[in-house]
């Protein structure tokens, strides 16, 4: 079992013993703490939640809600919906916070609350840590029967969520509609099946391909949108003919396309061709985190922009696009942040704006794809003990190629003309992860074999 507390949220597996696990125990402590962080921070108690597919949701809910009852709090349950549209959902209300029930790209057995501000964005730092420390502390009072909160159901969010997107200056209903796009969509069991059909006819589009649309929970895959968990989707896009395959994870916050041949788009381009046609529009600065591709650098520059790099993390991303007023930014999974519409990786906008572009484009996804330069990411990891100096050992790597352009906000990231290699230690376990991108797959992966090369020699001058 697993229960790993971050500053975002807290995420686990169902099961096990309290402390070991995502148990009700667990559940009802960092509710609790969140809740009290959120009234203290904010002086409101109104809290919104909403909930992925997963089968474990409907238990989880039922805690969480009783719990910020508990506390005095009004919960508005959104019930099933999206992470982009609780964001969305949260300043709507005027709310304190939010919180998303959802293990995001993780399989069935893993669930997690994840926190946001009055602002509907990813707590901070510095906020996560205090919620932590509250819930260590135990430092939380429950409300007497008479100051319980009220909770109130409302479903009018996927409605509201694509009205906004659809009022955004640069989605073009007519243009989608005229267009007469074929597409297959995979949801993968969770909300998307509920909320990607709801968006795709409202922008016109008339064939629309499902597999894995009931939000039952019952992933049919992995459910992360990687390109060996998307051969289904790769296979019915052929088969039908369809102009684009579409595929999101549980919580409908991260964007994969598959090309009409069958061919993945990549994952990594999903932010690069939204961002090219953004700033197409409107000039201005771009960000993504630095184990993000090079290709929207290039867009972006090519455009007359700055291009900014952040620490990895949602909110390391929010914070450098609101520093330097970027237009559109996220991250290298398939996240899109659109600041038109909320700080937050949003799938909906980011279709929407994917297909416009298509539809003004000429509509082939793998002739769009190739005006993108080639580049290719190889991702690996080494092992250390757990009492390895891990910070001492990037320092000595540093030293090594200190000549060349290199990044320490977020581990170390070093660069070579058109190719880097990103180094930085797991939150979790004591493992270095080393992702490289070359202009080819070989380049990369000979890049990142010569860093672990470089890192084992250190080793052994230690030993």
């Amino acid at each position: 079992m697993t229960l790993i507390k971050s500053i975002s949220g807290i995420r686990g597996t169902i099961g096990g013993a309290a402390g070991d696990g995502l148990t009700p125990l667990d559940i009802v402590k960092f509710t609790s703490a969140f809740g009290t962080w959120a009234i203290k921070r904010s002086g409101k108690k109104k809290i919104v939640v909403g909930r992925d597919a997963r089968i474990s949701g409907v238990m989880v809910n039922n805690l969480v809600i009783g719990t910020l009852q508990g506390l005095g709090i009004d919960v508005i349950d959104l019930g099933l919906s999206t992470t982009p549209t609780v964001e969305v959902a949260v300043p709507c209300e005027q709310a304190a916070g939010g919180i998303i029930l959802t293990a995001s790209h993780n399989p069935k057995q893993w669930n997690a609350l994840k926190l946001l501000n009055h602002e509907g964005e990813f707590i901070s730092d510095a906020d996560g840590k205090e919620v932590l420390e509250i819930a260590e502390n135990s430092d939380f009072k429950y409300a007497d029967v008479n100051d319980l909160g009220k909770v109130s159901n409302d479903n009018s969010y996927l409605k509201k969520h694509i009205a906004q997107v659809l009022a955004l200056p640069l989605v073009d209903v007519g243009a989608i509609t005229k267009a007469n796009f074929s597409v297959v969509i995979d949801c993968v069991n969770s909300t998307g099946g509920i909320f990607i059909p709801a968006l795709l006819e409202a922008l016109g589009v008339k064939t629309v391909h499902k597999l894995y649309c009931e939000p039952d929970g019952n992933f049919a895959h992995h459910p992360e949108p990687l390109p060996e968990n998307l051969i289904a989707l790769s296979h019915e896009v052929v088969k039908v003919r369809a102009d684009i395959g579409i595929a999101v994870d549980p919580d409908v916050d991260r964007l994969a396309f598959v090309c009409e041949d069958g061919n993945m788009f990549g994952e990594e381009y999903t932010l690069v061709a939204v961002a090219d046609y953004i700033l197409k529009n409107k000039k201005g600065n771009t960000v993504s985190n630095l184990s993000s591709t090079r290709a929207l650098r290039d867009v972006t520059e090519n455009a007359g922009g700055e291009y900014h790099a952040a620490a990895v993390g949602e909110v390391n991303v929010v914070n450098k696009m609101k520093e330097v007023n970027a237009v559109i930014g996220g991250e290298g999974n398939g996240g899109v942040i659109y600041p038109e519409l909320h700080y937050g990786r949003d799938a909906l906008v980011g279709i929407a704006l994917f297909l416009t572009y298509l539809a003004k484009y000429g509509k082939s996804v793998s002739n769009l794809r190739s005006t993108y330069p080639g580049y290719f990411i190889s991702k690996n990891k080494i092992t250390l003990t757990p009492e390895m100096d891990i910070d001492n050992l990037l320092l000595k790597v540093e030293e090594k190629y200190k000549k060349q352009p290199h990044s320490t906000i977020d581990g170390l990231k070093i660069e070579f003309d058109k190719e880097w290699v990103h180094l930085r230690r797991s939150n979790t376990e004591p493992i270095i992860r080393i992702y490289s991108e070359g202009n080819s797959e070989t380049v990369a992966d000979n890049l990142a074999n010569k860093i672990i090369t470089d890192i084992k020699d250190i080793l052994n001058l230690k030993e």
